[in-house]
């Protein structure tokens, strides 16, 4: 008996230092020999060795070390692998095409693998050595298993047509995977929009967003309401279960307090729904531009008369209202180099090229001189009164004479002084360019606006200091911009240019900006 515990003791210590010793399954030692660290292998992205040690989670350049042990990845075999995971139509009509362009711009052979419309991979090969660089797979369905995959630590990158849920964020900063609501963890990729489509037999010629709430909610049921035929009106929208859906509930149904009518017909995608609609002279849908079809998109009219239409400008400033971005999410672990390098390639402008071939809205800057911009002038003459006297509309005209206005626009949360998710975004995407030098101007001007609520005096200056706040912003964010050769301007016009009527939360939405002017 005395011999079983004793050979079973000299197992068991065996066992225990079978395990300590899988622990501590590499070594790294700097090359000059004075510095060695033993751990666990967390990870190794090409550069880098993440390894849990007894001083912690350390994250090593190998350049600098020799790695020893059972845990060291074959350097010549090492091939990098990134996984993707989100919104089905984002990901399949714009990620691939995106990483089919980072392939032709870096040199590398791609291999594609469809094995559904929710799963394919891809493969980077270096076909002067022959060899794989990386395996990037996508696992698409709906934004919402894209942020659970994120989270779980089950993809690197998540597609999304929404920003995270504040849940979702807390969630994030909870697992230490970082702040998804930061701009250093949400990219946004493309623009796109949610667009009201009618057959161009269709007379009808704009549409409310009050209206187009009431029609899908039911309380609108026929065209003679809306200055059309006495026909009664057939709803098309996408599928519950699809991204749109979602984001049709809370931009559009949610503002109005309603609900989707019964009756209306579903559709799995919104090519689908494009053709149902072209063919009915009766039928409205609710899509994106980016799969409106041969329909006829409507423009969002408000009860002062100003007309919003869904293009490539107006989604870029966010003038139009219903703006719908495709975001890139990540979390705080860091990717191998070609995921890395992939993320600066979606700031280049061959990234912008393959964003329109797949239908989207890129984000590449424009400009638009003043004079070009006679319909919004027109608007704010009209608009003025008695808060908006003749002189603010003067000193607005000469103080942006000879300027343009540059197509990104800083908006703000409702009730929020914080900026909406594309506007943080657009702080990285600004700040980059005055880093490179890529706008090839010498002047900025920070144009702070309100919308009519409270006294003009008190706008004007609400609107400056929201103008300083963007602009401070900025300049945090491109720390490597040389100040001494560019100059940074703010101006507050508080109500004198409007771009909507106030009598509705996303007329006023849009009102509340700081554009961005350059000369």
């Amino acid at each position: 008996m005395g011999l079983f515990r004793a050979t079973g003791l000299v197992a068991l210590f065996q066992i225990v230092l079978a395990a300590a010793a899988l622990s501590q399954d590499v070594t790294l030692k700097s090359r000059d020999g004075t510095v060695e660290i033993s751990g666990t292998l967390l990870g190794f992205d090409g550069e880098f060795y993440r390894v849990d040690s007894e001083y912690g989670m350390l994250t090593v350049d190998g350049s600098g070390v020799i790695c020893s042990g059972p845990g060291c990845p074959d350097l010549e075999a090492y091939v990098a692998r990134l996984r993707f995971s989100g919104a089905r139509d984002a990901g399949n009509a714009l990620l691939v095409n995106l990483i089919e362009a980072f392939a032709r711009n870096e040199g590398y052979g791609l291999r594609r693998e469809v094995m559904s419309e929710a799963a394919q991979d891809l493969t980077l090969i270096d076909e002067a050595a022959g060899r794989r660089v990386a395996e990037i797979s996508l696992r698409l369905g709906s934004s919402e298993e894209g942020f659970a995959d994120l989270l779980a630590r089950e993809a690197d990158l998540a597609v999304s047509t929404r920003p995270a849920r504040p849940e979702e964020v807390s969630r994030g900063l909870e697992a230490e995977l970082g702040n998804l609501a930061s701009a250093a963890q949400a990219r946004v990729l493309a623009l796109d929009a949610l667009v009201p489509v009618v057959s161009r037999r269709n007379p009808v010629a704009a549409i409310s967003v009050e209206d187009l709430a009431r029609v899908f909610a039911g309380e609108i049921d026929n065209w003679k309401q809306l200055g059309g035929l006495d026909a009664p009106i057939v709803l098309h929208a996408l599928a519950a279960d699809r991204d749109e859906a979602e984001v049709m509930a809370t931009r559009l149904l949610g503002a109005a307090g309603g609900a989707l009518a019964a009756g209306v017909q579903r559709h799995a995608n919104g090519a689908e729904l494009a053709q149902a609609v072209a063919r009915d002279p009766f039928a409205i849908g609710l899509t994106t531009l980016s799969q409106s079809g041969e329909t006829k998109i409507l423009p969002l009219q408000d009860s002062c008369g100003f007309r919003a239409e869904a293009t490539r400008l107006t989604l870029r400033t966010e003038d139009y209202p219903l703006v719908a971005p495709v975001f890139l999410y990540l979390t705080k672990t860091r990717l191998p180099a070609v995921g890395r390098e992939f993320l600066r390639f979606l700031r280049t402008p061959a990234a912008q090229i393959a964003v329109r071939r797949a239908g989207f809205v890129d984000q590449a800057f424009s400009r638009t001189p003043l004079k070009q911009q006679g319909d919004r002038l027109a608007n704010a003459i009209r608009a003025a009164g008695a808060e908006v006297p003749l002189t603010d509309l003067q000193r607005l005209v000469e103080a942006l004479t000879g300027w343009q206005r540059l197509s990104v626009t800083f908006r703000f949360e409702g009730g929020s002084a914080e900026l909406d998710p594309q506007s943080i975004a657009n702080v990285i995407t600004l700040a980059r360019a005055l880093e490179a030098g890529t706008l090839g101007a010498d002047e900025l001007l920070f144009a702070g606006f309100t919308d009519g609520g409270g006294a003009a005096e008190a706008n004007r200056w609400l609107s400056r200091k929201r103008a300083v706040s963007v602009r401070d912003a900025v300049v945090s964010a491109a720390a490597t911009i040389d100040r001494s050769r560019l100059r940074l301007r703010v101006e507050g016009f508080g109500e004198a240019m409007p771009m909507a009527c106030d009598d509705s939360d996303w007329g006023r939405g849009v009102n509340r900006r700081v554009e961005v002017w350059v000369r």
